[in-house]
């Protein structure tokens, strides 16, 4: 059977480039030959990009018709199901992982205009006098990663305000932003709109430098360069947190295993780190033993519930739990036979859940994200206060102490707050997830008539 080919999209056709790139999924065996475009192919399309941009609105009603057409329809001779399957094989995702992304996409997709509005602050009523929010910019990039599809509608949302957008795909999933892509167009989006253009992640530094507005998606040192930058903004490691300073009950127990390995542990929002209170190891042991639990099961199988790595990935990820190992308390390892990585015996390595505690709160594995239920636990007094809970794109706080709760609102590396039980990702519109969206995307522009 002949591997399938992903082209870079250039205004709405595919762009044959001689640059190839196999991609190898988490079995070892080739997945896709994805054509890889050179510095000077991302120029072009930048150019023809900028050359279109108007920055006027598409109909919300195309938005609406690319959701369906994403979750639903055959695009490019691919069902839903070929789409499925191709990025559990090339993510290592659960496959329930990835239909619920399906569902999400689609609510996002439906809720842009809501999602928008609710982020601008409200309309001066006086007449002759009104603010029209324009897009800060012609062209906006997205540099992104392939640990969840759910990230793609950040750069939807660009398209909706009115960029146009170019988009350089993560390296194991080309797979969402080529089916967006086509729902899109199929939808009635102009083809000049939007371009998908796989290239180095040296190319794409360079995409990122030559638009207006930008989002890049990655590890610490993907995004390190990009931090300070008013036009990008960034979406790292989450390093999620909770401070567990109540009781350990049943319901928070459970509260605590589904913030860790909700999605096979692969959001930037599942929990990385629990400071208690209270007695760490009995704490740690409780978590861990809860957490070894989750079924082992291959990539493809519908209860697969945690990732799956290939040889290259799991090979790096065992050294440095074994590092870790020397440095941590271990509370997971007893439970396993095997070890933590089990080789499935199809190519693919599942790396089960790994709970681990410090002696300190400062412990640089407080916080260290791997893609999978990881967490540290480490000890926290009152007189440490929100210090050791910084920085985090989650903090849960289990805590009645609103002293604490006040401290963590104002500090500045901590970008969202849950309290109690409620779920590290729940979110509505027009409240932050890791800040204003939609103001970094548009600027004011106020209009007066005599």
């Amino acid at each position: 059977m002949a591997v399938p080919t992903i082209e870079p999209v250039i205004g709405g056709r595919s762009a044959t480039s001689s640059d190839r790139s196999p991609l190898i999924d988490v079995f070892g065996q080739e997945l896709a030959d994805v054509g890889v475009l050179p510095r000077l192919g991302v120029q072009a399309a930048v150019d023809q990009l900028r050359r279109a941009a108007d920055g006027q609105r598409a109909e919300p009603a195309i938005f609406v018709r690319a959701a369906r057409l994403f979750a639903d329809a055959e695009l490019d001779g691919q069902s839903v199901e070929q789409y499925v399957s191709q990025v559990v094989r090339g993510t290592g995702l659960p496959s329930a992982t990835v239909r619920r992304a399906i569902a999400d996409m689609v609510a996002e997709l439906e809720a842009l205009p809501r999602i928008t509005e609710s982020e601008l602050p409200a309309p001066v009523a006086e007449r002759g006098h009104h603010t029209r929010w324009v897009p800060a910019g012609g062209v906006f990039a997205a540099i992104m990663a392939s640990n969840h599809p759910l990230p793609h509608s950040t750069w939807v949302q660009a398209l909706f305000v009115g960029y146009s957008v170019a988009v350089r795909p993560g390296s194991r999933d080309p797979f969402t932003p080529r089916r967006l892509v086509s729902a899109l167009l199929a939808a009635g989006l102009p083809a000049d709109k939007v371009a998908l253009l796989p290239c180095t992640q040296a190319v794409g530094s360079f995409l990122l430098r030559s638009v207006d507005r930008g989002i890049i998606y990655g590890n610490d040192a993907a995004v390190r360069d990009w931090r300070d930058r008013r036009q990008v903004t960034t979406r790292g490691p989450g390093r999620s947190r909770a401070l567990l300073d109540c009781p350990l009950t049943e319901p928070i127990l459970d509260h605590l295993v589904t913030s860790a390995s909700y999605d096979g542990g692969t959001r930037c929002t599942n929990l990385s780190a629990v400071l208690t209170s209270g007695p760490v190891a009995e704490t740690a042991d409780r978590l861990a033993a809860r957490l070894a639990q989750l079924p082992v099961r291959p990539a493809m199988d519908p209860a697969a519930q945690l990732l799956v790595l290939g040889r290259d990935r799991a090979d790096a990820m065992n050294r440095l739990i074994a590092k870790l190992g020397t440095e941590l308390g271990d509370h997971s390892t007893p439970h396993y036979d095997g070890g933590f990585l089990v080789d499935l015996g199809d190519g693919s390595f599942l790396p089960r859940p790994m709970v681990l505690s410090a002696e300190r709160a400062d412990h640089p594995a407080v916080g260290m994200e791997l893609g999978f239920p990881f967490v540290v636990v480490a000890p926290w007094t009152e007189p440490d206060g929100v210090r050791p809970l910084s920085p985090a794109l989650v903090l849960n706080l289990l805590t009645d102490n609103d002293d604490i709760r006040e401290r963590a609102i104002a500090d500045p590396g901590i970008r969202k707050i849950t309290c109690g039980t409620a779920s590290p990702w729940d979110l509505i519109p027009g409240i932050p997830h890791d800040g204003n969206y939609s103001q970094f995307l548009l600027e004011p522009k106020g209009i007066v008539a005599a």
